[in-house]
Formats: structure tokens, sequence, C-alpha cells
């Protein structure tokens, strides 16, 4: 079977850990303050901000504690609710997001030229870093669309490092990918960097 054309960004979706450790699934149950007026979707990066989960929309420059893999709360009609995204002003005195904070998670991620675009990186890419791009979710399927740029550069405040390439997506001629594989770049993680939240 081929590999599925990437047709459109998908968000960060986990993959495995650095060092070859296995993503097991491992989440962290963080707040969402009722009422927050920003939609958040999986695969959507997120930060802290006193104490409760929000969508970091950084682009050249992001402070991630990971990557938002939905939430439940309590509904007033339907009860105990569990979505794949978060719908933004939702009144709920207890939502929760499940996110995977683990600082060392690697993410598969789409090349995009702008917005939506998909485009094409070279292996030159590996080791270097890259600026997020910010699209809005799909409220259909409750999917990000972040992606990442092709302006791969050394620039050390870049919140992403590719760390390889998906071999499955390479295109005619086999020099160029679609997607990668991706990490927090040094520092970046608000478990890492040395300044509180």
């Amino acid at each position: 079977m081929a590999y599925p054309t990437v047709d459109a960004p998908y968000g960060l979706a986990p993959c495995n850990l650095i060092g070859g450790q296995a993503f097991a699934g491992s989440t962290r149950m963080i707040p969402i303050a009722s009422g927050t007026a920003t939609a958040i979707f999986y695969g959507d990066v997120v930060r802290l901000a006193a104490g409760v989960l929000v969508k970091d929309t950084g682009t050249a420059t992001a402070t991630p504690v990971g990557v938002f893999l939905g939430c439940s709360y309590t509904d007033p009609v339907f009860g105990k609710t569990f979505r794949q995204a978060y719908p933004a002003n939702t009144v709920a005195a207890d939502i929760m997001a499940y996110v995977l904070d683990d600082p060392d998670a690697l993410f598969k991620v789409a090349v995009v030229s702008s917005g939506t675009t998909i485009s094409t990186v070279t292996r030159a890419a590996v080791g270097r870093n890259v600026p997020l791009v910010q699209n809005a979710g799909n409220a259909t399927t409750g999917n990000s669309r972040v992606a990442i740029s092709t302006a791969t550069a050394t620039t050390a405040t870049l919140p992403i490092r590719v760390v390889d390439v998906v071999a499955e997506t390479a295109t005619t001629g086999g020099t160029a990918f679609t997607e990668v594989v991706v990490k927090w770049n040094q520092g970046m993680h608000q478990y890492l960097n040395a300044t509180g939240v």
C-alpha cells in the first residue's frame, strides 16, 4: 500500500521519543480555563499561562509545554464529554486537556511554503531549525493545521528542530520530502526553559 498523499497540514503528530524510545501514549491532564476564547485543535502547540493551558500562537518564537491531544468537560446537556478539539468559549468548571508534554517527544509534521500550501525540504534540513506556520484548525475533523516552514536556518531562537525526513513522502526523484520528524529546539520547552512561566 502506498503512503497517503499529504495534501494539507495536520498539526504535530506524536511518533516516538528521542533515542528511539517508544511513545506509549502517555499524556498529562492540564486544565483549560472556563470560557477560554481561542479554540484548540488536536495537534496544536500549547503552553502554560497562569497555571492553565492556552494555544501557543508563536511562529518564529514559541514557549510550548507540549501538543494538545483532546479534552474532556461536563456539558450541561450531554454530561461528561470527550472532544478531539476544545471549542472556543466553552463554559465548564472541569475542562481538562490531554497534553503530550514530554520534552523528548518527536513529531511528524507537514512542510508548507505558506499557509496550508504543501511544499518540500531536502535532507539538508535535518539538524536545522524552523519556524511554525499557524493555520486555523479544521472544525469538521477537530484536527490542527499547524505546519512548519520551508525556511530552515541555524537561528537558535526558532522553536522547532528537524531530526529526520519521512522517507515515504519523497517526491519524484527522491530528494525532497513533504513531511519531516521534529522536536522542540533546545530550551524552548517550558519544562526546560530556565525562565519560569
